[in-house]
């Protein structure tokens, strides 16, 4: 074996992008050169650790194409009932971009069950199982956004005064950012640990992922002490004097916040599980619980499907409209132009039948 070969199986602290969780743990010993994941000699990048224990494992075929296949199909049928939602909603007049971004979700997470069934037949390609580990990280920081606009959108309920404030904008739009700019380092640094031997620049990537990784599931809870924050703290007398909550959307605003809140527990659930396998790495050779695929796929991909399905049968498109071009305290409180005012025509009525309404 060269000596190229041996330094690439002796890697310390890597990640492991084969299933979207960041593991470390140093190679005592030469890379086998029957591991399912490593072709008999390699002479070159991408280098691929196989003696730390993976997040699901190896996909084999009488295992994980059923399941990923059951996924993918539920998956793609949640993607296509918020795209036929958002051309309804666009119909009728509403602007509700959120129906988008989890189509977006969905697509992603079905990519990405694609992917893991491609890696499944052909195990000995290491750019596939790459480019699978990676795309597992890409739904679920559009559902962190999408929870915390929706906290915003609460806040500025309670206490339009300070939910409006240019201030408490810019920090929602700076969370936001943190979140898009964390994920950019994650994939990018992900990329060069595969593509360089260097110890130090490995150790340098893993605190990067681990950062990154520990700032989205921080940002995945954020929602949860904003909702009830936003609640419990007493509005101010001026609010109570001009105007009441400024309930949006159809539907009872009980249910609207413990939407938000199940969905933001359960993608931080996601979010903290993917995180914690990467500060306690295991060797391939003694795998932990949370390596086992059923962790896999139940905190990777079952939780952001319930998120998707909850927002579907809840009508989110519904119960988190606001009117169009709404900038300061009390438009929330205005009626929809275009035969749309869901929120006010009828009282709690008009908002049961606007609920049943397709």
């Amino acid at each position: 074996m060269s000596y190229r070969s041996r330094k690439a199986s002796s890697c310390l602290l890597r990640r492991d992008a084969t299933t979207g969780n960041w593991s470390a743990i140093p190679s005592p010993e030469p890379m086998p050169s029957t591991h399912p994941l490593q072709p008999a000699v390699q002479h070159g990048p991408p280098y691929i650790s196989t003696t730390v224990a993976l997040v699901g494992g190896v996909p084999t075929l009488m295992v994980d194409i059923p399941i990923a296949s059951v996924l993918l199909a539920l998956f793609v049928a949640s993607a296509a009932a918020h795209m036929a939602i958002l051309h309804i909603n666009k119909h009728r007049g509403i602007k509700f971009l959120f129906s988008g971004m989890l189509f977006a979700v969905c697509f992603l997470r079905s990519v990405a069950l694609a992917m893991r069934i491609v890696w499944t037949m052909y195990p000995h390609t290491a750019n596939v199982a790459i480019a699978s580990g990676i795309l597992t990280q890409c739904g679920c920081v559009i559902v962190f956004v999408v929870n915390l606009l929706f906290a915003q959108r609460v806040v500025r309920a309670y206490h339009p005064r300070f939910g409006w404030h240019p201030a408490a904008a810019v920090l929602f739009r700076f969370l936001i950012a943190c979140a898009v700019a964390s994920l950019v380092m994650i994939i990018a640094v992900t990329l060069q640990t595969f593509f360089t031997l260097d110890e130090e620049i490995r150790r340098a990537d893993r605190i990067v992922q681990l950062f990154a990784g520990t700032y989205m599931a921080v940002l995945a809870f954020v929602p949860l002490p904003v909702v009830a924050l936003a609640a419990l703290i007493p509005r101010g007398e001026q609010d109570q004097k001009q105007r009441p909550i400024e309930k949006f959307g159809a539907g009872r605003w009980r249910t609207k916040l413990w939407l938000l809140c199940i969905t933001s527990a359960l993608a931080t659930l996601g979010a903290a599980f993917r995180v914690y396998t990467g500060y306690v790495p295991r060797p391939a050779s003694d795998p932990a619980w949370y390596h086992s695929r059923g962790c896999y796929y139940s905190f990777n991909y079952v939780t952001d499907l319930l998120i998707s399905t909850a927002y579907l049968f809840w009508r989110f498109d519904r119960r988190f409209v606001v009117p169009n071009g709404s900038k300061g305290p009390g438009d929330y409180g205005k009626n929809y132009s275009g035969g749309s005012d869901i929120t006010r025509r009828g009282g709690r009525r008009g908002n049961e039948r606007a609920m049943r309404s397709p």
